[in-house]
């Protein structure tokens, strides 16, 4: 199954890291938790935490199968940090899967990878995404070769739809089909 880094920072939405989160595990995916600094983020609600695994500054495209990149206030508290630019980046540039959702597509805005991509994200960061040359929808989950993008919570269903289906398996696992093999 894939390693999937998550870069994550303070404040994430709750429910954009927890339910995709789990899905990801219970489809087999390893994830590991990519910040700027060591010790526990905790999401804007209070509902959700998750404890660095890896500091951007050492964590490389090469060691992954995908990136994962949650929304809420963490994408924008994050993208200032080289390392995590530089990360997705290399992650977009490698072909492998991107899945962000919400304010996820800022750190892609801060990489300069959004010219020409189709793509969604939460209604504010739609204008910038078109601003930058982003071909925008507001739709659920748009997909655009190795980048999988949803706007908002009521979206996630359809964005772990869409990213267990780019990451190529364990998609009724996760979703708790009965009858699907575990």
């Amino acid at each position: 199954m894939a390693r999937i880094a998550v870069l994550i920072g303070p404040e994430f939405e709750d429910s954009e890291y927890a339910q995709p989160a789990k899905a990801l595990r219970d489809a087999g995916h390893e994830l590991t938790h990519v910040g700027i600094a060591q010790g526990e983020v905790k999401g804007k609600n209070g509902k959700a935490t998750a404890t660095i695994d890896l500091l951007a500054q050492r964590a490389k495209a090469a060691d992954f199968d995908a990136l994962f990149i949650p929304g809420g206030h963490s994408p924008d508290n994050i993208r200032k940090d080289k390392d995590v630019v530089r990360l997705a980046k290399e992650m977009l540039e490698s072909g492998k899967p991107v899945l962000a959702i919400c304010h996820g597509p800022q750190v892609l805005l801060s990489a300069g990878m959004v010219r020409g991509r189709t793509m969604t994200a939460w209604q504010t960061v739609q204008k910038d995404l078109e601003l930058a040359g982003a071909i925008v929808h507001d739709e659920k989950v748009v997909a655009d070769g190795n980048l999988v993008t949803s706007r908002k919570p009521d979206d996630i269903p359809f964005f772990i739809d869409a990213s267990l289906e780019k990451l190529g398996s364990g998609k009724e696992r996760a979703r708790g089909v009965a009858g699907a093999p575990a």
